[in-house]
């Protein structure tokens, strides 16, 4: 019934976007919502601290506006998965951007510190809604060698948003401090649209898919290694994004004794060499495998890190800086590839437990940062995030290659409900 349009996912046709190549359509669609969401957080990001200040409240309670996203999206993150398994991916998605867009509008109308906090943590809830549904679709629509491909293009719609929307959120906080919340209730308008409409005709959102194998247990992905390792490099991924966003514009005031342009030049050079690195990884992920790019991912962005632990120089800093945008670009690719290749059927709550594991690194990245660079030094803190991700590396090291070695039975079932 659906086989005309079911053969685009497999078929290089004469309308397939040169980007695309053979990736399936939704795949496109996906990167596309990820980048509309990364841009409307970007708007608002820089706001959100000045808003909460603007209620009289300290600077530890502006930052709570930002932990609480977080902290939320780690608390409803097994929920998410549970709905995704029961209802399906396309209506949890367009739900979670739809939660977090009515929560963002309502968040700037708020007229008290409490109801911005509370409307950020929900918000929080209908994010992990999101990106555990959106992940779980990705992974299921492509194949074992595209996935890396696929991921990479995913990966580079939410660091293009990200790169776009404070630059364009931080000009529109000057002229109001309220409407970056509607630019980015906007957005995700617009991203939640995307959503529901092209991925209207994809058989494997629906709810009930004929001969779909049971959703994975995350007990039983827990016992596979590789699953395992995937975790572990993307809690250290995640923590040592949060150790770099928390530390390194006080490093480059009280270590570097520059201004906080430089701070921004840094940021820019690891989006700049992240996102240069994306495709390639794809590619190398789709070829000589996950693990080769896991273990590496997690040894070169260790080594930046400990460049910026290194005595302080300008020289070093920027060197440090470009060396962990690409070990970060590696982890960008990989985990979530090797994670496309374990789970098997509608793996919601495997997913989730991912997704947790990224979030649990964002939360502790900066707590840990913290602790150390006040008791010990900032070396201590950079070296400190650069030995987990290390330790993730050697957990890399004992996981077998995925490439190739998914169950047959599961791309048998994938390729059929591609031509149902």
């Amino acid at each position: 019934m659906l086989r005309g349009r079911a053969t685009r996912h497999d078929t290089a046709g004469p309308g397939r976007h040169r980007l695309l190549g053979d990736l399936p359509r939704e795949v496109g669609v996906l990167s596309a919502v990820a980048f509309a969401v990364a841009l409307g957080f970007g708007f608002v990001a820089p706001a959100l601290p000045v808003f909460a200040r603007h209620f009289g409240v300290g600077r530890t309670a502006a930052g709570a506006v930002l932990s609480v996203f977080a902290l939320m999206r780690l608390a409803s993150a097994l929920i998410g998965g549970r709905l995704v398994n029961r209802y399906g991916e396309r209506l949890i998605l367009a739900a979670g951007i739809g939660i977090v867009a009515v929560s963002s509008a309502l968040a700037g109308l708020s007229r008290t510190y409490v109801q911005l906090l509370v409307l950020r943590g929900i918000g929080g809830v209908g994010s992990a809604m999101f990106s555990i549904s959106a992940g779980t679709l990705l992974i299921r629509l492509v194949r074992t060698e595209q996935r890396g491909r696929a991921t990479g293009l995913w990966s580079g719609g939410f660091l293009l948003g990200g790169i776009a929307g404070p630059a364009f959120g931080g000009l529109v906080t000057t002229a109001s401090i309220r409407a970056p919340f509607f630019l980015y209730a906007a957005t995700l308008a617009v991203a939640g649209g995307i959503g529901l409409y092209q991925l209207r005709n994809t058989p494997l959102a629906a709810r009930d898919t004929p001969g779909a194998a049971p959703p994975m247990t995350l007990a039983a992905a827990a016992r596979l290694p590789a699953y395992r390792a995937a975790l572990g490099a993307q809690f250290a991924d995640w923590t040592a994004n949060g150790v770099r966003s928390a530390i390194v514009p006080l490093f480059v005031l009280d270590a570097l004794h520059r201004s906080p342009v430089w701070t921004g030049i840094g940021f820019l050079t690891v989006a700049a060499v992240n996102g240069a690195v994306l495709l390639p990884a794809g590619r190398l992920a789709d070829t000589i495998g996950r693990r080769p790019l896991l273990v590496g991912g997690c040894t070169v962005a260790g080594g930046g890190l400990a460049l910026l632990a290194l005595p302080a120089s300008l020289g070093g800093y920027l060197v440090g800086m470009a060396v962990f945008g690409l070990g970060s670009g590696l982890l960008d690719v990989a985990p979530a590839s090797v994670l496309g290749d374990v789970v098997t059927g509608r793996g919601g709550t495997v997913v989730a437990a991912f997704s947790m594991a990224g979030d649990a690194g964002a939360v502790t990245g900066p707590l840990l940062a913290g602790r150390l660079a006040d008791a010990v030094s900032y070396s201590a803190a950079f070296a400190g995030a650069a030995v987990i991700l290390g330790a993730a590396g050697l957990l890399g090291l004992t996981a077998p290659e995925t490439l190739g070695r998914a169950d047959p039975a599961k791309h048998r079932r994938s390729r059929a409900h591609r031509s149902a």
